[in-house]
């Protein structure tokens, strides 16, 4: 159940300057439990809303994993979504997400980060944001994202694995301007879904890396070759067998350099 004692203010600045999207209703919290789990559960929850947060008290993540920042750390932020798409497909909504947080990265803090299939992005495979897609059993999709904007965000001995804004940006990144930037490039990603997953592509970190795959019940180590029409991963294990890789954990196993032609 949603944390009883959070309580959101409407944010009416920033849904002026989303008037032109479909992210109409933006609830910004003080503090809350999770705002994906605000969306999922709340018993008004129209499409098109955002959940902001400053604090998370149970940041969710993939596998059951917590997602925690330092308050105003990192962008917290949720969307609900009612995509008409084939299950089968839901996964290039999460996709669309990921491209449109590299597009806001780059226009608001001036670098480029890289996407790690299938739900994070990296800076020289260091993770600076994850995003997490869930489904409310009635069509709905809420995704959400944790997006380090100070390296206080995570405790220093993820330093090594984690990184944020604040280390390849030349000024300090507004929360607020990046957000803005997220939500408008994702509805135009939304709407020009057939695109998503070749821009993903051209922007992964994990294509062309040797990998290893590891699932509920098995763990296969080959290369990370392609995406199918639906955003998943195609890996070319060391028998020439493909395996296409719809959920799991992916781990880089080569430096970043080794990446394929032109990627």
């Amino acid at each position: 159940m949603p944390d009883a004692a959070a309580t959101w203010s409407p944010a009416p600045d920033l849904v002026h300057r989303l008037a032109r999207t479909r992210f109409h209703d933006v609830r910004h919290f003080t503090r809350v439990d999770s705002t994906n789990r605000y969306l999922l559960t709340e018993a008004t929850r129209p499409d098109g809303v955002v959940a902001l947060a400053d604090e998370q008290t149970a940041g969710r993540g993939r596998h059951g994993r917590t997602w925690s920042a330092t308050p105003g750390a990192a962008l917290l932020v949720s969307a609900r979504l009612r995509p008409q798409l084939p299950p089968e497909r839901l996964h290039v909504v999460t996709l669309a997400a990921a491209v449109a947080a590299t597009d806001a990265v780059r226009t608001v803090a001036g670098f480029e980060p890289r996407l790690k299939w299938p739900n994070d992005l990296v800076v020289d495979d260091r993770k600076l944001a994850g995003i997490l897609a869930e489904a409310d059993g009635g069509g709905a999709v809420v995704v959400g994202m944790g997006l380090n904007l100070r390296a206080d965000a995570y405790p220093a001995e993820l330093a090594a694995a984690a990184t944020a804004c604040d280390e390849h940006a030349p000024r300090a990144v507004d929360r607020d301007e990046l957000l803005v930037a997220w939500l408008q490039s994702f509805d135009a990603h939304l709407d020009a879904l057939d695109d998503v997953v070749s821009t993903a592509a051209a922007r992964s970190a994990t294509l062309g890396r040797a990998v290893r795959v590891e699932l509920a019940h098995d763990t296969f180590a080959g290369k990370a070759t392609r995406m199918t029409a639906e955003g998943y991963l195609v890996v070319t294990r060391d028998d020439g067998t493909d395996a296409v890789v719809t959920a799991g954990d992916v781990v880089h196993l080569r430096p970043v350099t080794d990446r394929l032609p032109g990627s």
